[in-house]
């Protein structure tokens, strides 16, 4: 499975950015998937994840801003960002992993694949 991760660039702090992660080389129907991000001096910290049967889990910071979709038909997952705020700053990653289990969402090394990054930078 290859991700490609897309839709990150530069906004104001309150304002809204659409991340997509496009898979190719499988499909995603059975995979659960993640967003990840890594702040400058900062470890890569779990975002957002979705297993196979859409059951989703949030980091605390996050909830009620974000948001993780996907499309199966499309084979992309999404992660909408509202109400961004200067802490939102980072790379994001996405990531899958067939058949993960809800409890491990938000563990980095349980996937398998990731995508490459894209940047997001929120400014005050």
């Amino acid at each position: 499975v290859q991700l490609q991760a897309s839709g990150g660039g530069l906004v104001q702090a309150g304002g809204s950015l659409r991340l997509s992660c496009k898979a190719s080389g499988r499909t995603l129907r059975s995979y659960g998937l993640g967003w990840f991000r890594q702040a400058p001096g900062k470890e890569r910290e779990f975002v957002a994840g979705m297993t196979w049967s859409g059951s989703t889990a949030y980091q605390n910071s996050v909830k009620g801003r974000l948001i993780i979709s996907r499309d199966n038909a499309k084979n992309t997952v999404y992660l909408q960002m509202n109400s961004l705020e200067p802490e939102d700053t980072a790379v994001y990653y996405c990531a899958a992993k067939a058949g993960i289990i809800y409890s491990s969402l938000g563990a980095a090394s349980a996937y398998d694949y990731w995508g490459q990054g894209t940047l997001v930078t929120v400014s005050s």
